[in-house]
C-alpha cells in the first residue's frame, strides 16, 4: 500500500454532528472526498439536507438525520440509525458545539443555565456520542472516534469560561477514551482548531465579513490568517484513515501557528 493509499477512506462509513455548516461541512465533505460514505447530523434539516446533496455529487453515500445531540436517546438514535441504514459505523466525528445565545460573559455574571448549555453541548455530547459508536464498533471491527476541540482549552478565555472548561475537558475526556477503547479496536483522537470564523466565531465576537482579514493579526497568528473549515478536514481525514494507525489518544492543534 502507497502513502496516498494509506489516507484513502474507501468503505467507511462515518458520522458527522454539526455537519449542516461551517467546520462540520468542511470535514463531512472532506471525509467524503476521501473515500468515505457520510452521515450527516443536526437540529437544521435543510443545512444537513444541503450538505448531503454535494457528498452525493462526489459519487459518495449520504444521510441526513436530523437530530438534538443533547439529548442522549437521539444520539443513541443516530448511531443505531446509521448502522442499520448504511451497514456499517467506522467512524464517528463529534464536530457540534458552541454556545446558544451567543453572548460574551464572564463567570461572575454566568447564569446556571448557560454554564449547564455550553457543558452539555461541548461536553456531554462528546461523551454520549463516543458511547453510541463504541457500542457498535466493538463488535464490528473497531474504528476511529474523533473530538474537535479548540484552542481555547488550552489558555485563559475571559468572557468565554464555560466553552473553554468544556474543550479542555474533551481533550482529557480524548486521551481516557483512547486507553479504554484500544483493546476495542478503536481509536480516540482530537484536533484542536484555532479562530476559524465560523457563524457562531462572528455573532459572537460582533464581526463583519470585512474584519476577516486583519483578523490573523488580531489574534497574533504567525501564518498571518485566520483558519478556514477547510483547513481542519485534512487533519480528520488522517486520523480517520490507516496512515494515523499507530496514533490515539492526542489531539492535534491547527490554528496557524504554536
Amino acid at each position: 500500500m502507497s502513502i496516498i493509499d494509506r489516507f484513502r477512506l474507501d468503505g467507511q462509513v462515518a458520522v458527522v454532528t454539526g455537519g449542516g455548516r461551517g467546520i462540520g461541512e468542511g470535514i463531512a465533505l472532506g471525509l467524503a472526498e476521501a473515500g468515505a460514505d457520510v452521515v450527516i447530523t443536526a437540529r437544521r434539516t435543510k443545512e444537513i439536507e444541503a450538505v448531503a446533496t454535494k457528498i452525493r455529487a462526489l459519487g459518495r453515500r449520504a444521510l441526513a438525520i436530523t437530530a438534538d445531540v443533547m439529548k442522549i436517546e437521539e444520539v443513541q438514535r443516530i448511531a443505531e440509525t446509521t448502522f442499520k441504514e448504511m451497514g456499517k459505523l467506522s467512524c464517528w466525528v463529534s464536530n457540534a458545539g458552541g454556545a446558544d445565545d451567543r453572548v460574551p460573559r464572564t463567570f461572575m455574571d454566568m447564569p446556571e443555565k448557560q454554564w449547564d448549555f455550553q457543558l452539555n453541548l461541548n461536553l456531554k455530547a462528546v461523551w454520549t456520542g463516543a458511547q453510541a459508536a463504541a457500542r457498535i464498533m466493538k463488535d464490528n471491527g473497531g474504528g476511529t472516534i474523533i473530538n474537535i476541540s479548540s484552542v481555547a482549552a488550552n489558555r485563559a478565555s475571559p468572557n468565554n469560561g464555560p466553552y473553554a472548561v468544556a474543550k479542555s475537558g474533551v481533550n482529557n475526556l480524548t486521551q481516557t477514551l483512547a486507553a479504554e477503547m484500544a483493546p476495542l479496536g478503536i481509536r480516540v483522537n482530537g484536533v484542536s482548531p484555532g479562530p476559524i470564523p465560523t457563524e457562531v466565531f462572528m455573532e459572537f465576537l460582533k464581526l463583519k465579513p470585512e474584519d476577516i482579514p486583519e483578523l490573523g493579526k488580531r489574534f497574533g497568528i504567525p501564518l498571518g490568517r485566520v483558519g478556514d473549515p477547510r483547513d481542519i478536514a485534512p487533519a480528520v481525514v488522517y486520523l480517520a484513515s490507516e496512515a494515523s494507525s499507530w496514533m490515539t489518544g492526542q489531539t492535534l492543534s491547527v490554528s496557524g501557528g504554536p
